[in-house]
């Protein structure tokens, strides 16, 4: 990776901006960082661009997804081992550590690692040594670790699952990566971005645009899997569309169209204990309910939940935009 890919790492919101005002700065100072955010946020372009604006840019960049190891190979996979160190071990092979020398070796999911490998990684951050795995002989090393988390470390370590000296020992600067949803108009100019790039490479022609529809559902979504999400959602909807508008937004993909509808149960049937300045609220609830299940049904399209429910758009969006934070939240 190199420091062209930092450009991909765009947005104008405060919020962001301020992010990356606090990258740079701790970029600058040789010292382990904690990155802390959500799926799909951005953590590891956040390490990147530590990294490249480091002194240590010219050294390597190594990522270690510890999500992605058993916990019986973390330790190998982070020091190396000998020859002969376990059954397997037919050869020598060096660590993450070790291939990392000179630069920085960035640690995803760190709240995944044992509690035995802590206590090594700890030797190693305060003395610059470690052993190989099924060896005596120390070795010395200069590495900035960078790890990320969206865990919470704290309260790992209260339940004696972190070990609170290595927290200390990482946490120089814990940076907090801004989800997608607090970003404002970034999540646009992310789409457009996307969109560009995936028309590129279906050999579109023309550089698709999406629809004011379409446009307020990107920005209306709240985006649990932040920019991942986005990008899967926009170069889908690219792949999709038949025209240089795009229309058409399907937030879940797994929505089965041969799946029969479920039907909407009353929770509480009218009877007559309610009196007439109750309706209000009644009629508030079952919007609430019938406009959730019809975005559901529809994959978050608007167009398409105002045509299930029977009723206009224009008609749709005045209810929405009165009911919104109740329509969205979570059950």
């Amino acid at each position: 990776m190199g420091r062209e890919n930092i450009r991909e790492g765009i947005g104008e919101s405060e919020v962001y901006l301020d992010f990356i005002e606090a990258v740079s700065r701790a970029a600058k100072v040789d010292r382990p960082v904690i990155l802390v955010g959500e799926r799909g946020s951005g953590k590891e372009l956040a390490a990147r661009r530590l990294h490249f604006l480091s002194k240590r840019w010219q050294g390597p960049l190594v990522t270690v997804n510890l999500a992605s190891l058993p916990e019986t190979l973390i330790e190998t996979e982070l020091f190396g081992y000998e020859s002969g160190a376990f059954t397997g071990a037919r050869g020598t092979r060096k660590g993450r550590f070790e291939e990392a020398e000179g630069g920085t070796l960035f640690l995803d999911e760190i709240g995944l690692v044992p509690l035995s490998v802590q206590e090594k990684i700890l030797r190693t951050v305060e003395y610059g040594t470690f052993e190989r795995v099924g060896s005596s002989e120390t070795r010395h090393i200069d590495v900035r670790i960078v790890s990320a988390t969206n865990a919470d470390l704290k309260k790992l370590a209260r339940e004696g699952k972190f070990k609170e000296d290595l927290l200390d020992r990482l946490s120089f600067e814990v940076l907090f990566v801004p989800p997608l949803r607090v970003r404002g108009n970034d999540i646009m100019l992310l789409a457009n971005h996307f969109s560009t790039r995936m028309a590129t490479e279906c050999g579109l022609d023309d550089v698709p645009y999406f629809s004011p529809e379409a446009e307020n559902l990107l920005l209306s979504y709240s985006w649990p899997g932040n920019i991942r999400e986005l990008k899967n959602t926009v170069e889908r909807a690219v792949y999709r569309s038949r025209t240089q508008e795009i229309s058409d937004i399907d937030f879940n993909p797994f929505q089965n169209p041969f799946s029969s509808a479920p039907s909407v149960e009353k929770e509480e049937a009218l009877s007559d204990s309610y009196s007439l300045s109750d309706y209000p609220e009644i009629h508030d609830d079952i919007d609430v309910e019938f406009f959730r299940k019809a975005l559901q049904e529809s994959g978050g399209n608007q167009k398409k939940a105002s045509e299930k429910l029977g009723i206009t758009y224009d008609q749709f969006r005045g209810v929405y935009r009165k009911l919104k934070d109740r329509i969205l939240q979570k059950e």
